[in-house]
């Protein structure tokens, strides 16, 4: 609790600005990450003396100092707050856990076009549709494109070294523009027509390609006039499958969240060009008391911050915070609407929308169920506390080592929190200067690494530390922590029983503990095994792709005459190992310093 004299003193020196503030607790843990209009009004109304709820109660009796930061303005302010709650994770914050951007569909900037999937920022040649609520939605565009419209989907790498067409062309994917079979005029009408489609201009599309098929008819042109049939059925195929589609070329987000047995999902649907693209579930953490309207301000806050607005927005409450999309608008300069009166086409996209998000709670609430019971048998069995945020809040880091024969040792570490993975916080740790194959050197290195900065008070110190391995291992991790001063308690080793069978393995402790076998039917060990087999994975398909990485270039450097500078300017000229591989003798000869028989020798060498 803060001291009420200097709480006071701050209270009154706060400005009538914008901001953002920050509650922050005696261990330096940020509680709530909040913005502001104005940071006097809006930070003294914590400090009534009526809460105005349990949790904002409970909160302020943590807090022990407030931090303030001005801004210039509200919208600086409301994405400021945004960054601060995705790096800090605050405990009394609404937190969407699903940061990853949304896919687009990308067509490339070239004189033959490239069909792609794509992630990350648009500001860059080329159009971009999108963002998609999905990978599969994405992938499933694509194949549409290349059904009807037959365009490239191969690397660069790839579309310049054909000799002759590749199986796409064959099924009547691809016009394999990579061997001049069809003119780059051509290919620019069939990319043309894919981006009116796109652009919900699906009818106008048709109707080109009727006109030509007529015209290639009546000039007798009957296997060209099939080629125009064939991309007419196909588009109506297309659309007469999108049966929830608007009547308006607009796009438009639909936005339900609902509530059950304590959980929320939001799900989020959308529509570009008049194309329903699919839906996407979120379940946000730490909802504890919100209501749907706040619960949907949070998210439109954090996902329009990342994502483009569309023209239209469908929601399923109303917005409390009534400047929310103004600020939204002016930092994107965009417009938005926000639909108020639904037609009937309208309803049916909220309703379908909310009961999408009936169906995936439901599904989650499933499967969080056992999740909870194997956390909590866990906790039981470790002694660790038992009550729900105790429980969701249980930290567990897991390790593993991996190479092949010695080489290109990898370790990894895992995350376990909330009842599950938590993947962007994995961390994999290049293991050098120990003798090949000596796992617990590897160990030891990856765990010297990882808690060398910190210490028993810190917050970035988890609850269980899980080892895969036996007792050379765990002794690795107990040497660690006794340098580093950590509570050694937290190790437990993970030893795989007879034939490495899930259920069989045992627990080992660096205490006076007694190792423990759990048996097959233990769900405690059935998410010990969970956690480890992650752990496993993630360091194995590193490893994989280290090896991957060290070979490639060695099969470069046993080639006489190549060597450090001629290797650098390969991989630079072609993009990479497998680019070399795929260029052909003309190309290898356009690299400085490559001669007409070094070329030779490379080509050969690398087939």
């Amino acid at each position: 609790m803060q001291d009420p004299s200097k709480l006071k003193s701050f209270l009154h020196d706060l400005p009538h600005l914008p901001g953002v503030y920050r509650h922050i607790a005696e261990d330096g843990e940020v509680l709530y990450v909040g913005k502001a209009r104005d940071l006097k009004k809006r930070v003294s109304s914590y400090f009534q003396k009526t809460a105005s709820s349990p949790r904002i109660a409970h909160m302020i009796a943590r807090t022990v100092r407030t931090e303030v930061t001005v801004t210039r303005s509200e919208a600086e302010a409301l994405i400021l707050e945004n960054n601060l709650i995705k790096t800090l994770h605050p405990k009394y914050n609404i937190l969407f856990r699903d940061d990853k951007s949304y896919p687009y569909l990308m067509f490339s900037h070239h004189e033959f076009p490239r069909l792609a999937y794509y992630r990350g920022s648009t500001n860059k040649p080329g159009r971009f549709f999108g963002p998609f609520p999905n990978a599969y939605a994405v992938r499933d565009s694509i194949q549409i494109l290349q059904k009807v419209f037959r365009l490239r989907t191969c690397e660069d790498t790839v579309f310049n070294n054909r000799s002759r067409p590749c199986l796409l062309y064959q099924i009547n994917r691809c016009t394999a523009p990579c061997v001049g079979l069809i003119s780059a005029e051509d290919y620019q009408v069939d990319t043309q027509n894919a981006l009116k489609f796109l652009d919900g201009q699906a009818t106008d599309v048709i109707k080109n390609i009727e006109t030509k098929m007529l015209n290639a008819s009546e000039n007798l042109q009957f296997e060209q006039a099939a080629i125009y049939r064939d991309q007419m059925q196909s588009l109506a195929t297309v659309m007469h499958n999108q049966s929830m589609e608007l009547s308006a070329q607009v796009d438009v987000d639909i936005i339900a969240v609902v509530f059950q047995s304590g959980k929320c999902c939001i799900n989020l649907a959308m529509v570009r060009g008049g194309r329903h693209l699919g839906d996407k579930a979120v379940f946000p953490t730490q909802v504890n008391g919100d209501t749907e309207s706040e619960v949907l301000s949070a998210f439109i806050a954090s996902h329009y911050l990342d994502n483009q607005l569309p023209a239209q927005l469908i929601l399923s409450h109303p917005l409390p915070d009534k400047e929310l999309l103004i600020l939204l608008m002016e930092q994107q300069s965009r417009k938005v609407r926000v639909l108020q009166r639904l037609n009937d086409t309208q309803k049916v996209w909220l309703e379908l929308a909310q009961k999408n998000a009936y169906l995936a709670l439901g599904r989650a609430l499933s499967e969080s169920t056992v999740k909870e019971a194997r956390t909590l048998d866990l906790a039981q069995l470790l002694g660790l506390p038992q009550d729900p945020e105790s429980l969701s809040q249980l930290w567990i880091e897991c390790f593993d080592i991996s190479h092949s024969a010695g080489e290109a040792t990898q370790a990894s570490c895992v995350v376990y929190q909330h009842h599950d993975m938590q993947s962007s916080r994995y961390r994999r740790f290049n293991i050098t200067g120990i003798t090949p194959g000596d796992d617990y050197a590897a160990m030891k290195q990856a765990l010297q690494r990882r808690y060398a900065k910190v210490n028993e008070d810190s917050h970035q110190m988890p609850d269980i530390v899980l080892i895969d391995g036996g007792k050379g291992q765990i002794e690795m991790a107990r040497q660690v922590f006794e340098e580093y001063g950590l509570d050694t308690s937290k190790i437990i080793g993970v030893a795989k029983g007879e034939g490495r069978k899930v259920g069989l393995e045992t627990l080992v402790f660096t205490d006076e503990r007694e190792p423990l076998s759990l048996g097959v039917g233990s769900p405690a060990l059935m998410l010990i095994a969970q956690i480890r087999d992650e752990a496993h994975r993630f360091a194995i398909t590193g490893m994989r792709a280290k090896r991957a990485k060290q070979r490639n270039i060695s099969r470069l450097e046993e080639i006489e005459g190549v060597g450090a500078k001629r290797r650098q300017k390969l991989l630079a000229r072609f993009g990479g190992f497998s680019g070399v591989v795929n260029a052909s003798i003309e190309d290898l000869r356009s690299v400085d310093g490559i001669s007409q028989q070094l070329a030779e020798k490379i080509y050969e060498a690398l087939r």
